[in-house]
């Protein structure tokens, strides 16, 4: 690739980063619960498209199930001197979703639900034999009125680029352990925060992507203080999170 071509992705990859990182903050600040029903009606409107979009919608309403347990309760704290501790989860910012010829549209369903109900955007990137039916997947998404700026896709051959300069909190990739190995050397010799990698190497059997717990792997957890013992009787707020932006 010369250097031309090279900052003409990078320069690509950016601008839709940017696009989703617009969106992100009012997914994000919706809530648990609201995002469930968004996507629950996703993955009915999946359902329709037929039998090869059936497992792909079984795989959103798994993770769907998972984050009404895992992710949707607000847990109560209370505080030694009179202040209430809540402790909840949201989303840690960009995720990029990519795979390699081994990914599947039950696999992609399944990665793109999980940073999605934890209340994170996206960017795509999936080989060209799944380009057709993602696109039906992230047109089905678009009709719940999910912005299309939220999960922009980008060409594969842009995933490097991405992988080394875009703004990402994490990285959720089914591909091969060699593939896997060689994303991780790229994303560990990146400057500043630590980014996150979900890898699943088993295409097949999914043990990663299925697990119960896969969306623990997309969210960061909050600490919401209320002070109601403040000078002059008067409550403060003080909201403490391990977000990036």
């Amino acid at each position: 690739m010369s250097n031309i071509q090279g900052m003409k992705d990078m320069t690509e990859v950016m601008r839709l980063a940017a696009q989703s990182l617009a969106v992100w903050e009012e997914w994000n600040g919706i809530g648990v619960s609201a995002r469930r029903t968004i996507l629950a009606s996703w993955s009915d409107t999946v359902e329709q498209r037929g039998d090869a979009f059936v497992s792909a919608a079984k795989m959103i309403r798994f993770h769907l199930q998972q984050a009404e347990t895992l992710l949707e309760p607000v847990h109560d704290m209370p505080g030694p001197t009179g202040e209430t501790n809540e402790l909840y989860t949201a989303g840690r910012g960009l995720f990029l979703i990519t795979g390699d010829d081994g990914l599947s549209l039950t696999a992609l369903s399944g990665q793109l639900t999980a940073a999605l109900v934890a209340g994170n955007c996206a960017l795509v990137a999936v080989p060209a034999a799944l380009r057709h039916d993602t696109d039906a997947l992230l047109a089905d998404l678009v009709k719940t009125s999910v912005s299309d700026r939220l999960v922009p896709t980008i060409d594969l051959n842009h995933v490097d680029s991405a992988l080394a300069d875009a703004p990402l909190c994490g990285v959720a990739a089914v591909a091969s352990d060699a593939l896997l190995i060689e994303m991780n050397r790229t994303l560990a010799a990146r400057d500043g925060v630590l980014v996150q990698f979900v890898a699943e190497n088993n295409a097949d059997l999914l043990p990663i992507v299925a697990s119960p717990t896969y969306l623990l792997r997309f969210i960061t957890e909050r600490t919401r203080t209320i002070n109601i013992t403040a000078v002059g009787g008067n409550a403060t707020l003080l909201e403490l999170g391990s977000g990036e932006h």
